[in-house]
């Protein structure tokens, strides 16, 4: 993947400048660039190169196995993983975490399970779907529909050639590329749930599923058979369609006048660079882009730039997820993530989220330092040594939940608060500190959500595996630069643009105003194709646009 030098780029005016190349940096980038835009891709972390690693978790290449710390920087830079601490600062004693989310072309997404599914109708009428909750900041609707959405989720589903099966709950069930049929595992937990009564389907997933296909999750794939937005995007946005990209380059600051972006600066290896374009897209991702425009006050923004909401960072969501580990009674395949269903989603008048397969666990030394690291940094520390003795008792239980059973996840919708935020870190220069915690509308239908599974599981042997508590577990993470039609109660319009700026826009899932039920993947894509289109609706210069960048053949 060819990358452009700094002087190369700083000398240059762009039509756009994308920072990041993630779901939607480089679908909106890779749009733009098909219409004729000169486009310029920023990324903080690393395009391929030959030292990348590929097939495995970047912990397996710990020397001893051990929790992400800034010690393990370079193999994770080299696995593609987010390098940087968060401060957590949610309950009394602060917790310091790597979170794991992607940092590298093709952002989270090289590292994602390839689970690409629409938001239902409902996501988009959030008032019609909850109460009114205390503290909650959950807007009556989002400002586009669901059918000016549709024709994008369709043209992201192509993009991203997703494979899978129609949801029989869903009446405008897309027409997708076949998928694989059923592991032996997967049909007999999907005979278990139509039992029960319920709906399963093939989960649509972004993958090729060439021979010797691993469903990789968690690490970048050895076999380039994922769907990626490097794959999917970039790397045609910079063969096709005259796209640059500059890589280990951090963006630090956007230099704003009152009224558009002037300049953004950068760390380009530690040497400081400044590079202009007429427009400016941040997709950085939902804990980075809200820190960086924090980063950005000014005498003319105060409060740091687009913000004067007072919301920039804040309404962090991050979804609710728990883990369950079914023995069906036949070999399992524990890697792929194939199986659906959406009874849940909406049951008995609350509203829930998805069940899903999980994929693959991490190997057994990860998941056994995951335990430690979470007896040593939570409430009973004293508990440490009697684990450690317990270590080989713990082993073959273990062993038999990564490889002998299917894991499902269930993905419950957490409401916008506006103490749930990310801010830059006091106490850790250039961090980011996070603070999260569920409101009692959260905990009691991750209660509710709980029981309905126990029942839908029944009676299968199965271990719950709670995770809905933990803020580690932030891959979801959204709505930190909300959008809407109101300057006072969003940071941004409903084509995305920053209010108050011209030329500042942001495609990451900063953007949701609620966190639907689902995984976001599709929903970005989908947006970035949006927001594309009616860019290239007023072509730079007076130019045609050579291809309307919301449509992909």
């Amino acid at each position: 993947m060819h990358t452009l030098e700094p002087h190369d780029a700083a000398a240059e005016r762009w039509d756009a400048l994308v920072v990041g190349t993630g779901m939607g940096g480089a679908t909106l980038g890779h749009s733009l660039a098909r219409a004729g835009w000169k486009v310029l891709f920023c990324e903080k972390g690393r395009a391929p190169r030959a030292d990348a690693l590929k097939g495995e978790y970047a912990e397996t290449f710990f020397s001893p196995p051990a929790h992400p710390s800034a010690a393990h920087g370079d193999v994770l830079r080299r696995a593609g993983r987010w390098t940087d601490v968060v401060d957590d600062i949610s309950g009394g004693r602060p917790r310091r975490f790597i979170p794991f989310i992607g940092s590298g072309t093709g952002g989270s997404s090289a590292l994602y399970g390839m689970a690409m599914e629409r938001f239902f109708p409902v996501d988009f009428t959030p008032g019609r779907g909850h109460p009114r909750i205390d503290g909650a900041n959950a807007p009556d609707d989002w400002p586009v529909a669901y059918e000016e959405m549709a024709p994008f989720y369709a043209s992201a589903e192509r993009l991203y050639g997703v494979r899978g099966g129609a949801d029989p709950l869903r009446p405008d069930a897309a027409a997708l590329r076949p998928a694989p049929p059923y592991t032996a595992g997967g049909e007999r937990l999907a005979r278990q749930f139509e039992a029960q009564g319920l709906h399963p389907y093939r989960l649509p997933t972004a993958c090729e599923y060439v021979p010797g296909c691993q469903s990789c999750q968690g690490y970048l794939c050895p076999k380039d058979c994922k769907n990626d937005s490097a794959r999917a995007c970039l790397t045609p946005a910079l063969a096709e369609h005259g796209a640059a990209l500059i890589d280990e380059c951090e963006v630090v600051r956007l230099r704003a006048s009152r009224r558009a972006v002037e300049a953004v600066e950068c760390r380009h290896r530690g040497v400081p660079l400044a590079l202009r374009a007429r427009f400016v897209f941040l997709a950085a991702g939902a804990l980075a882009t809200p820190v960086l425009l924090l980063r950005s006050a000014s005498p003319e923004w105060p409060g740091g730039l687009a913000n004067e909401s007072g919301l920039v960072g804040r309404n962090l969501m991050r979804h609710l997820v728990d883990l369950y580990a079914v023995d069906v009674g036949t070999p399992a395949d524990s890697r792929v993530k194939e199986l659906a269903f959406n009874d849940l989603y909406w049951r008995d008048g609350v509203k829930l989220g998805t069940v899903q397969s999980f994929g693959r666990f991490p190997p057994l030394e990860v998941v056994m330092q995951a335990l430690f690291n979470d007896v040593r940094e939570g409430a009973l520390p004293w508990m440490l040594p009697l684990m450690r003795l317990a270590g080989p008792l713990m082993r073959p239980e273990l062993t038999r939940l990564i490889e002998r059973r299917v894991t499902l996840a269930t993905t419950l919708e957490d409401l916008p608060y506006a103490t749930n935020r990310v801010a830059p870190s006091a106490g850790n220069a250039g961090g980011i500190a996070l603070e999260y915690r569920p409101g009692a509308y959260e905990r009691d239908r991750t209660q509710r959500f709980r029981e309905l599974m126990r029942a839908a599981l029944a009676p299968l042997a199965f271990r719950q595996i709670p995770q809905a508590q933990k803020n580690e577990r932030i891959a979801h993470v959204c709505g930190t630069c909300r959008f809407g039609e109101d300057p006072h109660t969003s940071v941004l319009g409903p084509d995305c643009r920053a209010h108050g700026l011209e030329n500042l826009y942001v495609v990451d899932s900063s953007f949701f105003p609620t966190s639907g039920g689902t995984n976001p993947s599709l929903t970005i894509a989908a947006n970035a194709l949006r927001v594309a289109m009616g860019l290239a609706a007023a072509p730079l210069d007076g130019a045609a646009a050579a291809t309307a960048p919301g449509e992909v053949a």
